[in-house]
């Protein structure tokens, strides 16, 4: 995003006026108000977003955010649980059900480990006390014997489970919890470890984001979608240039070079961040499958369904 942000790289055709919110922002003006031509989307909303019967968005395969998500599951180890397994019949705190996150989580927890989303209890509400409750921006349901309970006023999740009231979080971001409470950990103490095996074995890099271009926008100027994907894989060149620079360090990490190495390494030297329709259609198909199977997509969407026709195809900068 930052070379499309500071005009080292500019969209050909488009005058693009970049405005740099946060994503709950970004993703509650767009959800609720469609605000913006363009903007970054929460995957699984946007994916709700095609339930309707005029949906208002159309994406490109661009994926602006991605992250394994074993790391983000957290839990007090007085409930009892020593091994992912013992989740079954447990109490999990969520942000709110159909966040992407929570979507990964629980289809991995069920695929790899045999706990399904109608064996476990979910709470929903604000991880911390300063943060407002997360409600859906987009309408869902639920399916049958899934059971989800928002927390009281005043309750945070972090508290929570620090007090014992709810066994496990499952977020994105870390619970205060974690940090000061003995008994709050994660679930996955070695998860480097797993997510790197859970790569190996998928060649999955989970998406939580992608571009999506106001349907209206994109029907009157068809042209602009492959155009933005163009100019966002010439900003993703920028960025991996950022982080092999070697005569100073760019970020501030000092064995940068061992960690950007190590990746390489494991998901490959040249583009481990992938963006493509092609190149990450195995990504699409898995947390599509896991939207339908939790209750959100009203169908099984194929991958192909959420992009514009004319980025389907993949080409050489």
């Amino acid at each position: 995003m930052k070379a499309l942000e500071d005009g080292r790289v500019r969209p050909e055709g488009i005058d693009l006026v970049f405005l740099n919110y946060r994503v709950e922002e970004t993703f509650f003006r767009q959800l609720c108000f469609q605000e913006f031509d363009v903007s970054e989307l929460s995957l699984s909303s946007y994916v709700l977003t095609l339930n309707q019967d005029d949906p208002p968005f159309i994406a490109v395969p661009v994926f602006p955010s991605r992250f394994f998500r074993h790391q983000s599951m957290y839990i007090n180890k007085n409930s009892g649980i020593e091994k992912p397994s013992d989740l079954r019949s447990k109490r999990i705190g969520i942000p709110e059900y159909q966040m992407t996150a929570a979507v990964w989580q629980r289809g991995i927890m069920e695929e790899d480990f045999g706990v399904p989303v109608t064996e476990v209890e979910f709470f929903t509400g604000a991880i911390e006390p300063s943060l407002t409750e997360r409600k859906a921006k987009v309408s869902h349901s639920l399916p049958p014997g899934v059971k989800v309970h928002a927390i009281n006023p005043g309750k945070n999740l972090s508290q929570m489970l620090e007090d014992g009231e709810i066994d496990a979080i499952f977020s994105a971001s870390k619970p205060s919890s974690v940090d000061r409470c003995q008994n709050c950990t994660y679930l996955f103490p070695d998860f480097k470890l797993v997510e790197a095996d859970y790569y190996k074995r998928t060649k999955i890099f989970p998406i939580m984001h992608v571009v999506a271009i106001k349907r209206s926008v994109y029907e009157a100027n068809p042209w602009i979608a492959r155009t933005l994907q163009k100019a966002f894989g010439e900003a993703l060149k920028v960025g991996y240039e950022a982080l092999r620079a070697r005569s100073a360090l760019r970020y501030m990490l000092p064995w940068l070079e061992e960690h950007v190495r190590e990746t390489e390494t494991l998901m490959g030297d040249v583009d481990f961040w992938k963006d493509g329709f092609q190149e990450n259609k195995h990504v699409i198909d898995k947390f599509l499958e896991y939207s339908h199977k939790q209750g959100l997509a009203k169908r099984r969407f194929q991958a192909h369904e959420l992009f514009a026709p004319n980025t389907l195809e993949s080409f050489v900068l």
